[in-house]
């Protein structure tokens, strides 16, 4: 191959997408086996290469040149051949540090936790230090390689302006997970998290949610492999490009989620925009019918309001771990706070606001099944609605016209 990644498992990769767009060449994924490692190398069949778990190591004795970053890490993410010469390189680096300065434009003298002591966390730990945070303190669970326990994390560095996540807690399928808890960090200034899948893990929704800067892992892995491919080529590309192809696999990755009252338009507009973006459209209130094999009505009916809705929060967590789908929400779906985080990890989160009066109550909603009901919902929900969407979008027209309107936002 010419250009590609090397690993032994590799699934789908954002590598494919981030190298197609910006320099319009191919790119391969090559699943290699530990025990065939030795010969590929030997070879030299590629121009240029990116390397990820677990060779980040085990490919530099092969090379002829290491650069200084690459040595101090003690990893190579990024191979050339040069007539035959194999040198490597570690553009990790570059990733997390563009990644930091993007929350915390001034970080120098700032006491920063590393969370885990993995490669990435190397990568870290050396990243920080060179932006002159200070200190620089990793942490994990057994405590060894000079790092702090999370114990004593919380007791003895309260006072952390920065916390980098490098662990996979957080990570999906246990994407409910998170490495620590905000409480005992009152003084956090800015949050990183190397994952990538969720968009938005549970501690970078939780900064968020504090208004914290945070970012996660799919910016870094987007600036890694533009300087990748920079090397590849011995060019630099301009850092705007980072930012439009970051902007670009963000929107093909993140939901479009759509909340507000019940005949607000959510499913007829859902249905509109799955069809022009060639979307999945999840409908939430569908798929709890189909789970629970009865009819809404009389779920209510025969189990109430709380089965209800222990079921809906089944629903969504399932339907929130997709990428690229639109996903229409039942009317009282931003009524549990767990809801709305999960459907934040990949997700934004539009809300359709019809006046009050437009609304009709019909039969099928147990909540709102006359104006009465529909007008004291209208009520109570509406604060809810403004406080965990983040777009308002007024319904004053048709549902095209609604989709329209959520369609210039969503690519504004």
């Amino acid at each position: 191959m010419k250009y590609g990644l090397i690993g032994e498992k590799l699934g789908h990769s954002f590598s494919v997408p981030i190298h197609e767009q910006l320099t319009g060449e191919s790119y391969a994924l090559r699943e290699i086996a530990p025990e065939d490692l030795d010969g590929f190398m030997r070879r030299k069949e590629f121009k240029a290469i990116n390397v990820t778990i677990p060779y980040k190591q085990a490919v530099m004795p092969y090379l002829d040149e290491i650069s200084e970053t690459a040595r101090a890490i003690g990893a190579v993410n990024t191979i050339v051949n040069r007539d035959g010469k194999l040198s490597g390189d570690n553009t990790d680096c570059d990733g997390l540090t563009r990644l930091i300065l993007r929350v915390c434009p001034e970080p120098a003298g700032k006491k920063t936790l590393v969370l885990g002591t993995g490669g990435t966390s190397k990568t870290a730990a050396y990243a920080a230090k060179m932006l002159g945070m200070d200190p620089v303190i990793r942490v994990s669970r057994s405590g060894r390689e000079d790092a702090a326990t999370y114990e004593t994390a919380s007791r003895e560095h309260r006072d952390a302006k920065v916390i980098i996540n490098t662990t996979p807690c957080g990570m999906y399928p246990n994407d409910e997970a998170a490495p620590v808890a905000l409480d005992d960090y009152p003084d956090v200034q800015a949050v990183v998290d190397a994952i990538y899948h969720p968009l938005r893990t549970k501690l970078l929704t939780e900064a968020r949610r504090r208004g914290i800067p945070a970012e996660g892992g799919l910016y870094m892995l987007v600036a890694q492999g533009v300087r990748a491919a920079g090397i590849f080529r011995d060019t630099e590309y301009d850092p705007a490009r980072t930012e439009e192809i970051f902007r670009r696999l963000a929107r093909e990755k993140e939901n479009i989620v759509l909340t507000g009252m019940p005949g607000s338009g959510k499913s007829a507009v859902a249905a509109i925009l799955g069809e022009k973006a060639g979307r999945k459209v999840i409908d939430t209130d569908r798929e709890i019918v189909r789970a629970a094999g009865m009819e809404i009505t009389e779920i209510f009916r025969q189990f109430g309001e709380k089965h209800f809705r222990d079921l809906e929060s089944k629903v969504i967590r399932e339907a929130a771990r997709e990428t690229g789908v639109i996903i229409s929400t039942g009317g009282g779906a931003v009524l549990r706070e767990e809801n709305v985080d999960a459907l934040r990890r990949n997700g934004r989160l539009f809300w359709l606001d019809r006046a009050e009066e437009e609304l009709i109550p019909t039969d099928d909603r147990p909540l709102a099944d006359n104006r009465e009901k529909m007008q004291a919902l209208y009520q109570q929900r509406k604060p809810i609605y403004a406080a965990t969407a983040d777009e308002r979008i007024p319904v004053t027209g048709s549902a095209a016209e609604a989709a329209k309107d959520i369609e210039s936002r969503w690519n504004a």
